[in-house]
């Protein structure tokens, strides 16, 4: 089976990107400043890695009032959607809701910071729903980084939320509640916490290609911060 006709969307979950709303768990490591500078490289490169699917369209799902920000750093290349309800399960039940009776067949709800996924695995998990209800993406730390399904089912993602501990087995639970036939993609992770984007910067330093313009800010960062130790210890 192969993706045609756009029957398929990924959709990308963002915020905009405003100091000290994005990435807070990466401080003390991270000033604000930084945090927020990062997310938008992340965010970049992940829109770069979504548009580069064949047979695709790409959208963005977000808080109402981050819906224009998002539109200008979308460039016109993604839709941008307003979610209805507060917080992350309330921004996936949407994502369905409006998809899914807007007419697409396979819809895909996809982190905004895992940039450096391989494209291989967006692929086949669109391919893996055509077969299943339910495609899910799992992360190391029991959450999970991408959810699909082809149609909507609002009890799916109540209290959830993608990258949270439990979250995957609640999600698993809840499906399996509602008769509903689940493929799994491969596990991944994403930039949530400290570890990760250490991960993130080694990986990068092989591969800067993977999420290049998350890689020229981790080299600048870098740099920064071996001067700063420098000047510490002078």
């Amino acid at each position: 089976m192969h993706s045609s006709d756009r029957d398929c969307v990924l959709v990308i979950m963002a915020k905009a990107p405003k100091l000290g709303t994005v990435k807070t768990r990466l401080a003390p490591g991270l000033s604000p400043e930084a945090a927020t500078d990062l997310y938008r490289c992340l965010l970049d490169d992940t829109l770069a890695l979504a548009r580069s699917l064949n047979d695709v369209e790409v959208a963005i799902m977000c808080p109402e009032p981050d819906v224009e920000e998002l539109a200008q750093l979308a460039g016109g290349q993604a839709s941008v959607v307003a979610q209805r309800g507060e917080g992350l399960a309330a921004g996936l039940t949407s994502v369905f809701a409006h998809f899914t009776r807007t007419g697409r067949q396979r819809v895909i709800a996809f982190n905004s910071d895992s940039p450096h996924l391989p494209r291989s695995v967006l692929e086949n998990a669109f391919e893996t729903l055509a077969a299943n209800d339910v495609v899910v993406g799992p992360t190391y730390d029991g959450g999970y980084f991408m959810v699909g399904a082809k149609a909507s089912y609002p009890t799916l993602f109540a209290n959830d939320g993608m990258g949270t501990a439990n979250a995957l087995e609640r999600l698993l639970s809840r499906a399996k509640a509602l008769g509903l036939s689940v493929g799994l993609a491969e596990h991944f992770y994403d930039i949530d916490v400290t570890e990760d984007l250490t991960r993130l910067a080694a990986e990068l330093r092989l591969d800067p290609e993977r999420a290049p313009r998350t890689a020229r800010w981790i080299r600048e960062w870098e740099r920064l911060r071996v001067a700063a130790l420098r000047r510490a210890t002078e």
